[in-house]
């Protein structure tokens, strides 16, 4: 009798809805990246980063639709790796960050492709502009780390078109490579 009443409450934990669980960006830990690249001249490309960026996410592997992210990029923490360059980047001709100061990514819908393959649309706050775009992603992982706590990680890719976000210089589109990892909360 009292394997089948702990066969019936195993059986009954089993198919218990799961819930997504909550998840900090983990920028302290330097285990996510904000990675850019555009044409120079149509010649080469320059690549930079974020330096400061925060953020969050809900994920569940079982309910993928549910999930949402929320991202904030400080943007004068621009970083290409040359300072002149760097100071450029940072006034009007392109992110004017004395105007604006932040942008914000706010997914609206994920999307579950298979095999760990995420669409996450979303809207990109960038000069000011609400725009539409799509982040292709895979999920690289989750599970326990190594100081008690439970992370995932996920990479992904976009590029938006410079003259949508009415940058005074256009040298076409800027890609951007995202590599995420949070920590369970």
């Amino acid at each position: 009798m009292k394997k089948l009443a702990l066969a019936a409450l195993l059986s009954a934990a089993t198919t218990l809805p799961t819930m997504a669980a909550d998840y900090v960006i983990d920028t302290k830990g330097a285990h996510a990246a904000i990675n850019f690249k555009v044409s120079h001249l149509g010649y080469s490309y320059v690549t930079g980063r974020f330096n400061k960026f925060s953020g969050n996410f809900s994920y569940d592997a079982n309910k993928v639709a549910d999930s949402k992210i929320m991202l904030k990029i400080d943007t004068s923490s621009v970083d290409s790796n040359h300072a002149e360059r760097d100071k450029h980047i940072r006034n009007d001709d392109f992110l004017d960050v004395s105007k604006f100061a932040t942008a914000e990514f706010v997914s609206t819908k994920v999307e579950d492709l298979g095999n760990d393959k995420l669409k996450i649309t979303g809207t990109l706050t960038l000069q000011g502009m609400d725009k539409e775009i799509v982040i292709n992603a895979v999920k690289v992982g989750e599970g326990k780390d190594p100081w008690g706590g439970y992370r995932a990680g996920f990479e992904g890719s976009t590029q938006i078109a410079m003259k949508d976000f009415g940058y005074k210089m256009d040298f076409g589109n800027i890609i951007f490579d995202l590599h995420i990892e949070g920590v369970r909360q």
